[in-house]
């Protein structure tokens, strides 16, 4: 892919790019909608990723290509304005630089810019996170500057927040920029704090893709925001993770029934992340299965952000011979189910399932078998 980006951005700009950069995407392993609400999660940075190539101009021209979309977007610089249409993944880097500039990190004046990627679009593996981090990490080595990675990671997220407008928590960006081969990435987001914690080496991701709906920005995901914002207040706390216990249950008769439900998802999810790290430690992969399945059952039932796709998936793969357990990956709301296996599950069982799928739904979804990979670098 180096070379690839090299030789796009060279055909593109007509010289060679000053600076290439690397951010991958993630797997959400277990955690889900649990940052913002101040808990804690656990995620995996994949072989699947964005690069970045971009050369400073002397002017303040900004000029932004996509290996993705046709033309070039070009802008007068400091023009923050939200672009639309086929424009809008400009939104990432271009909120980005915001940000930047409101951490205190520099950026150059003017700039040509390239982005290519392999990370396939609205499969819940956060390509929006992989663009921010690997676009941070550009502009600011070609501004001289080599801030430190917690930095990044805090203005990669709010330029999704401020500007993109989705209000995320640090997840997607903090397993982008902190991951590590053979490893998953613990965050604690009140911090937020950041560990990671070794996988089994006979661990395996499969994701499958089912093209359904996955638009976060489309007021799905907000409103589950608002909805545990909501119970935090019934619950007279700053953030669900503060919530002691039994007080779900004790303030029953003041909490709405939907953000009652919210909550509850909320609270015994971080308690599902502490116990998935302790069987981690224990190199336990039947007992990760179990927790696994259990977030996706509390999904479906209680934060009500699966999908009947999404549920047909995890019912077949856990009654699939070596699959430890399956969950919806991401936000919701359509996207993609990963599921944690063992070497006895391979292409033959996973075809299996997507075709399924396909009898099911009329379509079949796309598979992908995913390795662990490292965070955010500088090529």
């Amino acid at each position: 892919m180096k070379s690839a980006l090299i030789a796009r951005f060279s055909a593109e700009f007509g010289r060679p790019p000053a600076c290439l950069t690397r951010a991958p995407g993630r797997i959400e392993f277990i955690g889900n909608h649990t940052d913002y609400n101040g808990g804690t999660v656990l995620g995996a940075a994949i072989d699947r990723s964005v690069w970045v190539a971009l050369a400073p101009r002397n002017d303040a021209q900004w000029n932004f290509a996509s290996g993705q979309k046709d033309g070039v977007v070009r802008l007068r610089g400091p023009e923050f304005v939200r672009q639309s249409g086929d424009a809008s993944w400009v939104n990432y880097p271009l909120g980005v630089l915001r940000s930047l500039q409101a951490f205190g990190l520099n950026a150059p004046t003017g700039f040509d810019y390239l982005a290519l990627s392999d990370l396939p679009l609205g499969a819940g593996l956060s390509s929006s996170a992989a663009i921010e981090l690997a676009s941070a990490l550009a502009f600011t080595r070609a501004a001289g500057a080599e801030p430190d990675r917690e930095r990044l990671v805090k203005a990669a997220r709010d330029a999704e927040n401020s500007f993109v407008g989705v209000p995320c928590g640090i997840l997607d960006q903090g397993v982008s920029g902190f991951g590590r081969k053979d490893h998953l990435v613990f965050i604690d987001c009140r911090g937020p704090r950041f560990e990671t914690v070794p996988l089994p080496g006979d661990a395996h991701f499969w994701i499958f893709n089912t093209h359904t709906k996955h638009a976060l920005v489309d007021g799905l995901y907000a409103a589950r925001h608002r909805e545990c914002m909501e119970a935090a207040r019934a619950l007279d706390v700053a953030l669900l993770v503060d919530a002691p216990a039994g007080a779900l249950a004790a303030s029953a008769d003041r909490i709405p029934p939907v953000a009652a439900k919210r909550a509850r998802h909320i609270i015994d999810e971080i308690a599902r992340v502490g116990a998935t790290v302790t069987a981690l430690r224990a190199g336990d992969l039947a007992a990760v299965g179990r927790l696994l399945t259990a977030s996706h059952r509390s999904s479906q039932t209680l934060f009500e952000n699966s999908t009947v796709e999404l549920d047909f998936l995890v019912d077949q793969l856990v009654d699939a011979p070596g699959v430890y357990g399956a969950r919806l990956t991401g936000g919701g709301f359509g996207g993609a189910v990963m599921s944690l296996t063992s070497p006895k599950f391979g292409d033959t069982q996973a075809r299996t399932v997507a075709a399924a799928y396909e009898r099911r739904f009329g379509a079949s979804p796309d598979i992908l078998h995913l390795q662990t990979a490292d965070g955010a670098e500088i090529l």
